[in-house]
């Protein structure tokens, strides 16, 4: 069996949980989030196979 998760789905809902739980952090969050995400994008990882 073979599964495939993206990688920026995960880290969109990671980072909306800690908006929910912290929303004070708000500007951190979504700061680290643009970079991960721009990382991801520039390096290609976009997606994580499982099998």
């Amino acid at each position: 069996m073979n599964l495939h998760i993206g990688l920026a789905p995960l880290i969109s809902l990671l980072a909306g949980i800690l908006i929910l739980a912290m929303p004070r952090m708000l500007n951190y969050i979504v700061a680290v989030y643009l970079i991960v995400i721009g990382l991801i994008g520039l390096l290609g990882g976009g997606r994580l196979h499982l099998t």
